[in-house]
């Protein structure tokens, strides 16, 4: 039987290593440019809160932009600290705003900034812009533009509830 624990290996050293470190360079190595991989995903229907499937039951594939695209819902969608399998920079923090009694104009540039700072979080999102907000009692309902580093830009929507 193998040693689990073998003493003339150093962790982290040897062939194994550097071909697993070269894979994740490769993988990782677009974030700042536009040619660069934005990452594998499957499309993700919010409203009925499943994955799409095709006719034969098979999940959907995601092209980069629509990964991306849910990325970005799904972080504007996530409470920041709430679950621990997300790093410390994933999500939003909306919940802080409940409660506060700031005035409407004051809650939307909270949530203007939360909003940028959760999907600025990935170094393929360009820019977040265009705001607007709506009111509907203690809900505010707002929408914003956002761009990636390629360009491709999507509206997205949300609601905070004070």
């Amino acid at each position: 039987m193998a040693n689990l624990f073998p003493e003339e290996k150093e962790w982290g050293a040897g062939a194994d290593s550097l071909e697993l470190t070269d894979a994740l360079d490769g993988q990782s190595s677009g974030a700042g440019g536009a040619g660069g991989m934005f990452g594998r995903s499957w499309l993700f229907d919010f409203e009925a809160g499943e994955f799409r499937m095709t006719p034969t039951r098979k999940i959907v594939p995601a092209d980069e932009t629509a990964a991306w695209i849910m990325w970005c819902e799904k972080a504007v969608r996530t409470a920041r600290y709430h679950h621990i399998i997300y790093s410390r920079n994933y999500g939003q923090e909306y919940e802080g705003l409940i409660g506060r009694g700031m005035s409407r104009e004051a809650l939307e540039s909270e949530i203007q900034r939360m909003t940028t700072e959760a999907l600025m979080a990935d170094p393929h999102t360009e820019r977040v812009d265009q705001f607007s907000f709506r009111w509907s009692g203690d809900a505010c309902l707002f929408s914003c533009r956002v761009m990636n580093v390629r360009e491709d830009t999507a509206v997205l929507e949300g609601s905070v509830t004070v």
